[in-house]
């Protein structure tokens, strides 16, 4: 089953900006690395399909998807692509002595995902 990048991309904000009203058995640390996870797996699916419509082989090819980016899609979307992708890289990762992401940072990766979705010509819906 596949969910798209804009679903994922939905799904990280109602962890992250809770409608009004809403109770959450999680804690608001859990709620952003969960957030993070989605994001981060938006963003994959989103270069994934860029690259499809661009040179279908690019997707086999996960680090150099990346780097040949700034050719592609300009120096701007490569370094905003880079620097998000390893922020929620480093966010997704559980270590034992250090605090989980706040919220506030999560929502500062999903305006920037929600950006580059656009940016890749990515539907965010």
């Amino acid at each position: 089953m596949s969910t798209s990048p804009g679903s994922l991309v939905t799904a990280a904000r109602g962890l992250v900006q809770p409608a009004p009203g809403t109770v959450h058995t999680l804690a608001p640390g859990l709620r952003a690395r969960a957030a993070a996870v989605l994001l981060r797996m938006a963003l994959d699916q989103a270069l994934d399909a860029y690259w499809r419509r661009v040179t279908p082989s690019m997707t086999r090819i996960g680090k150099h998807r990346m780097l040949c980016l700034e050719w592609y899609a300009g120096q701007d979307t490569a370094r905003r692509c880079r620097t998000t992708w390893s922020a929620l890289s480093a966010a997704c990762h559980y270590r034992t002595c250090e605090l989980p992401p706040g919220p506030a940072e999560i929502r500062t990766r999903l305006l920037e995902v929600t950006g580059l979705l656009s940016a890749l010509g990515v539907a965010d819906g």
